[in-house]
């Protein structure tokens, strides 16, 4: 079983990545946009090697935690590999453990994009599967706050203009949770005109 590898990018698509090891080239499916990568940078990637009839393939995470959650996605009936690199590209795993946490598949529909009764699977087969005490979702919180209905319209707003789905999340939890979804778009948006 290959668990990791580390080499230099010798290319990357949306899907992959080529790392590139002792004159070796391996392709790793990932989701090369979320982890910016570069031409010549040199990176691990946890791996997981899916063995099929006609194929071996590689599916490459930047952390464990991101390779564990594949690979519990992957205990779930009708996911294969595709399926659960797609659902992380679109939900990370703190969102998945939130909806787990407090056993709501709307929730993670709602944020994520992923759909009703793929998340409705998801929630229910991970539950009692994820350790909740390990998440921390931003300054300290743990994976039971949820996201209030300002927040989540806002998220779905910011994906609407094309932000991804960790990055919307995440600019959305820095701000005031108080704040109503109008003001909230406002802040971010200021905030990246700014920078």
């Amino acid at each position: 079983m290959i668990r990791s590898l580390e080499g230099q990018v010798a290319s990357f698509s949306d899907t992959s990545v080529v790392l590139t090891i002792h004159g070796v080239g391996y392709l790793v499916h990932t989701n090369a946009l979320r982890h910016n990568y570069d031409v010549g940078d040199l990176v691990l990637v946890h791996t997981h090697l899916a063995v099929r009839e006609n194929a071996l393939d590689l599916y490459g995470f930047r952390t464990e935690r991101e390779l564990k959650y594949f690979e519990l996605l992957l205990t779930i009936p009708k996911i294969g590999p595709k399926s659960a690199l797609l659902i992380l590209s679109q939900a990370d795993p703190d969102l998945i453990a939130t909806a787990v946490a407090i056993n709501d598949a709307e929730h993670l529909h709602k944020v994520s994009g992923i759909g009703k009764k793929t998340a409705s699977n998801i929630v229910a087969a991970l539950n009692g599967k994820i350790d909740l005490t390990e998440v921390k979702i931003a300054q300290g919180q743990t994976a039971v706050s949820i996201l209030s209905t300002a927040q989540a319209d806002a998220i779905d707003a910011l994906i609407t203009l094309g932000y991804g789905q960790p990055e919307a999340r995440a600019l959305i939890l820095k701000l005031d949770p108080n704040l109503d979804a109008k003001d909230l778009i406002q802040n971010v948006l200021k905030q990246i005109g700014t920078t």
